[in-house]
């Protein structure tokens, strides 16, 4: 017994005729004597008698009608919620996904008005937090997935994937003497104001070993912890910062310019998630959305 079969049954009883059941249907009318004969058998019943060429329904058929038409109803409605997941229309009650805290003012809202036209149906939590802690989130199936800098190993449970690269720039304010290079050293930052991320994270203790190779000694006018407020405070004046092109380019928009550190550095970032934990319709789809704003954001301009 399969759908066709229910449909030929629910046709036929509402036009009485193989020949309207097979044009209602778009079927031959082979198709249709065919089908019904394939479901009487499996049944094991007859469901319709010959009367002067019209079908007449059997009463076993009229209360077997009741069960494919509740059937039909079920496989239309699920044929209806999978469009709706497909569309964007309906999905989980919530996608979680992890994010630098360096993303939440311009890029993540950029991101969403993106995902959210697409699925409206959708609930989004953001959780903006450190690379350590979105490890963690992704980890114990608290996020769906999460962007990341890609330092060391992750843990065994968690598979990333390479979806963006930086290196290492130094931001100054657009009136700044150092501005005026086309890229900046560490002897360039000897007696420079500097405004520095990340204290005892490994590549902070690379940055502090590059300026003691040097012989510059570095004069941390503030210590942060976001590539975001290093912007901010160098668009006021108060320093320089050291940071990954990959966030600069997230605050073009600030008075301030950023130039090639010397020495080169690379950055890699990535989208980190639960290994064999395939992700949802909405939140691969919220995924391709972060990939399509970070190429926007690193765009040259």
């Amino acid at each position: 017994m399969n759908i066709k079969q229910l449909e030929v049954l629910r046709t036929l009883l509402a036009t009485g005729s193989t020949i309207a059941t097979a044009k209602t249907m778009g079927l031959s009318q082979s198709g249709v004597s065919r089908l019904l004969q394939q479901l009487e058998a499996d049944l094991s019943m007859s469901l319709f008698v010959r009367d002067k060429g019209r079908l007449i329904p059997t009463p076993e058929a009229l209360l077997l009608a009741r069960d494919a038409e509740n059937i039909l109803l079920a496989v239309d409605r699920m044929s209806g919620h999978a469009e709706d997941l497909r569309s964007g229309a309906a999905g989980p009650e919530i996608v979680r996904i992890g994010l630098p805290s360096s993303m939440w003012e311009h890029f993540a809202p950029a991101m969403l008005a993106d995902y959210i036209s697409d699925f409206p149906g959708v609930r989004i939590e953001t959780f903006f937090e450190t690379t350590t802690a979105i490890n963690k989130l992704v980890e114990q199936r608290v996020i769906d997935f999460g962007f990341l800098r890609m330092e060391g190993e992750s843990g065994p449970g968690i598979e990333v994937e390479r979806v963006a690269t930086g290196e290492s720039v130094c931001v100054v304010p657009k009136d700044h003497p150092l501005a005026k290079l086309e890229e900046i050293t560490v002897r360039n930052l000897r007696d420079v104001p500097l405004i520095l991320i990340g204290r005892q994270r490994p590549n902070r203790m690379a940055l502090d070993q590059t300026f003691r190779r040097a012989g510059v000694k570095q004069i941390v006018k503030i210590e942060t912890h976001t590539n975001s407020s290093a912007c901010s405070y160098v668009a006021h004046g108060l320093g320089v910062t050291i940071i990954s092109s990959f966030y600069a380019n997230l605050y073009r928009h600030l008075p301030v310019v950023h130039r090639p550190f010397v020495p080169r550095a690379t950055q890699e970032f990535g989208l980190a998630r639960a290994v064999g934990t395939p992700l949802s319709i909405a939140a691969h789809a919220l995924s391709d959305a972060l990939k399509r704003q970070i190429q926007l954001s690193q765009k040259d301009v």
